[in-house]
């Protein structure tokens, strides 16, 4: 099969499943840890790209969270969220919502402030530059302890303005969504848009209580929902959006191939999925490489185009930015599909 992902590079779409800290790539890990005399346990970056190997979610996540103590300063979080956004824009992204982990971070003595103001800068500067939209969503680690979650949600609260939403993302067999219903009720009456990781390593009862108890609006990864017919029909009756993420699947061992995926059936359903690369120094690839990954499983082009439009319905863009970016979707299906 021809490749298309030059053509799929330029592509307008959004990106919705993005944790920013994992675009760290290990080159930038290793400046960010030489910049601030941090040791990494690796010799290289041919080591430490080497170990990106894993077995399942939480053996990713070890390694995950050993790369974000080079993160420090507000500096740091600026050049981290500038090098996604620089390589997004050369993927066709126009609009991206970044996801970041504040408890993390402040266990390693780095303040919320200096996380979102670094990221912010990184936004205003993407807009400067190339035109693209976002924003940033605050994600709650949910194998800590909702205490946790709830202080952080407080001390963030003074800044709701400067956030699209809230998340829900790390490890999550044994952590249901409904352990943050308060977390969430709180979110909501912040204003703030609420999202969750559901159904990807759990059960598909884990999806029905993000969208019953936590009242999200979209659910990041879901495809478990395949194996639920009217969970199905819940999230085709509510338009409840899906961010897919087809190579961390794979490489977490979440499906056993492309081949495997059901992504075709949640597609043919009617439900809204999206296409997003989540952690994509890690997984292989960024958002026009998840796209061919699809279009490789046996998605045509327009149905490719499709899932950017829910892209950017599912967005938390404003009205007249979603109608601006339809309105370059449709140029640009106008030139290349038939």
């Amino acid at each position: 099969m021809t490749s298309l992902l030059p053509l799929l590079e330029t592509l307008p779409k959004a990106e919705l499943h993005l944790h920013i800290e994992g675009t760290l790539e290990p080159e930038l890990a290793f400046a960010l840890a030489a910049r601030n005399g941090v040791a990494l346990p690796f010799t290289s970056v041919d080591e430490l790209r080497a170990a990106y190997d894993f077995d399942d979610l939480q053996s990713f996540l070890d390694l995950y969270y050993a790369c974000m103590t080079v993160l420090r300063t507000e500096q740091d979080f600026a050049d981290l969220g500038r090098a996604y956004l620089e390589r997004a824009n050369a993927d066709g992204v126009r609009h991206a919502e970044l996801f970041f982990d504040p408890q993390v971070h402040a266990a390693n003595g780095v303040p919320l402030s200096t996380v979102m103001d670094g990221l912010l800068r990184a936004l205003a500067d993407a807009e400067a530059a190339w035109g693209m939209s976002g924003g940033l969503i605050l994600c709650f680690v949910r194998d800590q302890p909702v205490a946790s979650a709830l202080a952080t949600l407080e001390e963030a609260a003074p800044r709701a303005g400067d956030l699209l939403g809230v998340g829900l993302d790390s490890a999550e067999v044994c952590y249901p969504p409904s352990l943050f219903a308060e977390v969430f009720e709180r979110a909501r009456a912040l204003g703030l848009h609420r999202v969750a990781h559901a159904g990807e390593e759990g059960p598909p009862a884990y999806v029905r209580e993000a969208v019953d108890l936590l009242g999200v609006e979209r659910i990041d990864h879901g495809i478990r929902a395949a194996e639920d017919a009217a969970l199905i029909d819940l999230l085709v009756e509510r338009r409840i959006p899906l961010t897919v993420c087809p190579h961390s699947n794979v490489r977490l061992k979440a499906v056993a191939g492309m081949h495997a995926h059901p992504l075709r059936t949640l597609f043919d359903r009617g439900v809204l999925v999206t296409v997003n690369s989540d952690d994509p120094a890690y997984f292989g690839g960024y958002v026009a490489s998840n796209y061919e990954a699809v279009h490789a499983a046996g998605f045509t082009l327009d149905e490719l185009v499709r899932m950017a439009a829910n892209s950017i319905d599912a967005s938390f863009a404003s009205d007249p930015r979603k109608a601006e970016l339809h309105a370059m979707l449709e140029t640009w299906t106008a030139e290349h599909v038939d």
